[in-house]
């Protein structure tokens, strides 16, 4: 039996205590290596760039180059890193600004070891951690703010299937795969290659993505 590569992690954070504590739990797990760290965003970025990373743990205030630009200068890459960030504020400026600048994780310092090395997991595997309160925030927020742009929905939808649509706006409710194949009577494999396809065509890293675009686009509307 081949056993998997482990998940290759950085660390960026301008705080040396922390980026200890972090090292120490990725380090304790045999699945993931620590492949550096960093103390800014251009360190970070600079990091990614020299070696294969596969998840980054990205704290927000840095100097020189924050974590959310990071972020933006690390996905733009075909074969970017997963990037989680990783803060103390439990703000939702800069949770809706890591999730557009395309992180696929949201979590606060104060997570406990084991959520942060499952967040890890998860979003190597391909998908999104957002921590519960600020999901519950950034919903409430997409679904009270206007359509922007009626005409980019339309392009949107032009460039999917029929079922594909569907699908979208399904995930846009926050349904899991599960719950999707239920209500439009397909099986789970089914739904999950949809989804892949929606993504890939809309050029989105995981379901959090999806959700924002919707809203942002009015292909879901309050109520709808």
């Amino acid at each position: 039996m081949t056993t998997a590569p482990p998940i290759r992690v950085a660390i960026a954070d301008d705080q040396e205590l922390m980026r200890s504590a972090l090292a120490m739990v990725v380090r304790s797990q045999p699945d993931l290596a620590l492949v550096g760290e960093a103390a800014d965003g251009a360190e970070i970025v600079q990091l990614c760039l020299s070696h294969r990373v596969d998840v980054v743990l990205m704290d927000v205030r840095m100097p020189r180059v924050d974590g959310i630009e990071a972020t933006r200068r690390i996905v733009s890459r075909d074969t970017a890193p997963k990037v989680i960030v990783v803060t103390t504020f439990d703000l939702d400026e800069y949770a809706f600004a890591a999730i557009r600048a395309g992180a696929s994780g949201f979590l606060l310092k104060d997570a406990r070891a084991e959520e942060i090395v499952d967040a890890i997991r998860v979003v190597h595997a391909g998908h999104a951690v957002v921590s519960p309160p600020t999901t519950r925030r950034l919903i409430a927020h997409l679904v009270t703010a206007p359509a922007t742009d009626d005409g980019e929905a339309q392009r949107i939808l032009e460039q999917l299937t029929s079922r594909e649509r569907d699908v979208l706006l399904e995930v846009a409710t926050g349904a899991s795969n599960a719950e999707i194949a239920q209500r439009l009577f397909l099986s789970e494999a089914t739904v999950k290659t949809h989804v892949g396809h929606v993504l890939g065509k809309l050029g989105l890293r995981d379901r959090v993505q999806a959700v924002v675009l919707a809203y942002e686009t009015g292909l879901v509307r309050p109520g709808t």
